[in-house]
């Protein structure tokens, strides 16, 4: 008759504590892959979005955009309007967004001018993070204006400011091919703010997706 020894329950024990931990550490890279590591707001953002006057956040607005400095750039077909960026306006932040000033000019002469943001589908930092988890998360590039000309060539602050998905929105159109094919190529955002420049007089980012 074939008989067994009794199995120690301490080393029982000691393998049960080394899985759940093993499990407890898969289940921490599993949430901080879902939720991201969110990043401290800096600059212009926090300060929008705090207890600064508007007197205060003005200080920190670009200059009104002169007419040598402007760089044109096809939105596409979805308006016959002329549409630029103002060169000196465009910062590329720490904080992963790109900011600048659009010029729409409509065929009678009309101007729409507007300073926004940019925040890219995904950049360098979270591309990685994803590979090295092997876990496929989806963002969406979203903009945000932030305020508007007035005719006086000053600023005032937009009624509503909030980060809006570019995708799928009609009126976005601008904002899409700003994205596609300058500030955020391949859904990565440009480096700085000499490369951003360098695309719009490129007509095109030599990363950029063609649709």
């Amino acid at each position: 008759m074939l008989s067994f020894a009794p199995m120690n329950p301490e080393v029982n024990r000691t393998q049960l504590i080394f899985i759940m931990k093993k499990i407890l550490l898969l289940l921490c890279l599993l949430t901080l892959a879902a939720c991201g590591t969110p990043k401290a707001l800096k600059g212009f953002d926090s300060e929008f979005d705090g207890d600064k006057t508007w007197a205060e956040l003005q200080a920190q607005l670009p200059a009104y955009p002169k007419a040598a400095n402007l760089l044109p750039f096809d939105p596409g077909p979805a308006s016959n309007n002329l549409h630029y960026i103002d060169a000196p306006s465009i910062v590329v932040g720490g904080d992963g967004i790109v900011r600048y000033t659009l010029v729409i000019k409509s065929p009678a002469g009309a101007m729409n001018i507007r300073y926004e943001g940019m925040r890219c589908a995904t950049d360098g930092e979270r591309e990685r993070a994803r590979l090295k988890i092997l876990i496929l998360k989806f963002y969406v590039t979203e903009k945000r204006l932030y305020a508007i000309d007035r005719d006086d060539k000053t600023w005032v602050r937009a009624r509503e400011s909030k980060w809006e998905e570019v995708e799928d929105i009609s009126q976005h159109y601008a904002q899409r091919a700003l994205s596609r094919y300058f500030f955020c190529p391949a859904n990565i955002i440009v480096r700085n703010e000499k490369e951003a420049i360098q695309a719009l007089k490129n007509g095109s980012h030599p990363r950029a997706i063609q649709y």
